[in-house]
């Protein structure tokens, strides 16, 4: 190979930036269509859909607003931060261990059954879950011990699924239920929960359009610790109704048990929406800490999202159903 002196070098002889860039885009493409193929990333990868994408540049700074509540206007979490610092009960109580813990998850092969009340139950392979045209959509997390995030999910309305199968007229609530198989998931030999995991929406909330099951975040596909490979994210109730790694959806006519409202019904009710009015028992709820942030911020009602889903539950007492 020639060395030249960089003064030595004609300016059209020089690489574009932006064909720099993409080359570097086709050759991760490729690095990935070899590990990941079967779990269709590389369609999202390459076959991007006709939404706006936020690009690395924005990521490292401030999502753009829209009236739909789709992006939120604040400074995103940085993903170390999201992938090393989560709750998943399955893989560990302490915070800072379920991504070491959650290390070598296998998602390959999974399936997701949509059943109960549906007039088209079936199972969804990946592929299929995958095949569902993917958004991004930049949502606040708040969690019910105080911290929050702001995370770019990838994923798409988990109404999109339900049409799918056609729920019912009888058909009133949504069940969810996390995979349970202690050997991949260790810490479902212990007894801090009740296992398997589940939860659980009213269907006009899982039907609403903020409601999505992600399969990714930050561009890339969702790992272990957030969840893989697919699981709820509801923006405007606290994290633990986010359910992760889920393996069946069952559409039914009462109320559905979750989990931790099974653990302390006076401290986690059914509908869990971000209230700072309401405290938890043991704790206040006016105020949050934004993960990477010292300083104490207000909570917003419905986590922000009030104008989108404060009608689903007008004239509701949101003390007596927390």
């Amino acid at each position: 190979m020639e060395n030249r002196k960089p003064a030595d070098i004609d300016a059209s002889e020089i690489t574009d930036k932006r064909v720099y860039l993409n080359r570097r885009l086709f050759m991760r493409g490729a690095a990935l269509a070899a590990t990941t193929a079967a779990t269709g990333l590389l369609y999202r990868k390459l076959n991007p859909q006709p939404v706006e994408t936020t690009k690395r540049e924005e990521l490292a700074g401030f999502a753009k607003p829209t009236s739909d509540g789709f992006r939120a206007n604040e400074k995103l979490t940085p993903l170390a931060d999201i992938t090393n610092y989560n709750n998943f009960y399955e893989f560990s109580t302490d915070k800072g261990a379920v991504a070491s813990e959650s290390k070598g998850f296998v998602t390959k092969p999974w399936t997701v059954s949509v059943e109960g009340l549906v007039n088209k139950p079936r199972s969804f392979d990946l592929n299929k879950l995958l095949s569902f045209p993917l958004e991004e959509r930049v949502y606040r997390l708040r969690c019910v011990e105080g911290w929050s995030m702001v995370i770019p999910w990838i994923g798409f309305p988990l109404a999109k699924l339900l049409e799918e199968v056609e729920p019912t007229e009888q058909a009133k609530y949504v069940a969810f239920q996390t995979l349970y198989d202690p050997k991949r998931m260790p810490n479902q030999r212990t007894g801090v929960l009740d296992w398997p995991y589940v939860e659980g929406l009213r269907l006009d909330e899982a039907m609403h359009p903020l409601t999505i099951l992600a399969t990714g975040l930050y561009g890339e596909v969702l790992p272990p610790q957030d969840g893989a490979p697919i699981r709820l994210v509801v923006p405007w109730k606290y994290g633990f109704k986010s359910i992760k790694s889920i393996v069946k959806i069952q559409l039914v006519a009462e109320e559905p048990p979750t989990t931790w409202n099974i653990q302390a019904s006076n401290e986690y009710g059914f509908y869990s929406n971000v209230n700072p009015e309401v405290s938890h028992p043991r704790w206040s709820q006016a105020t949050e800490r934004r993960i990477g942030e010292f300083r104490m911020r207000e909570t917003l009602m419905f986590n922000g999202y009030s104008e989108q889903v404060a009608h689903l539950y007008q004239g509701m007492d949101l003390e007596q159903y927390f």
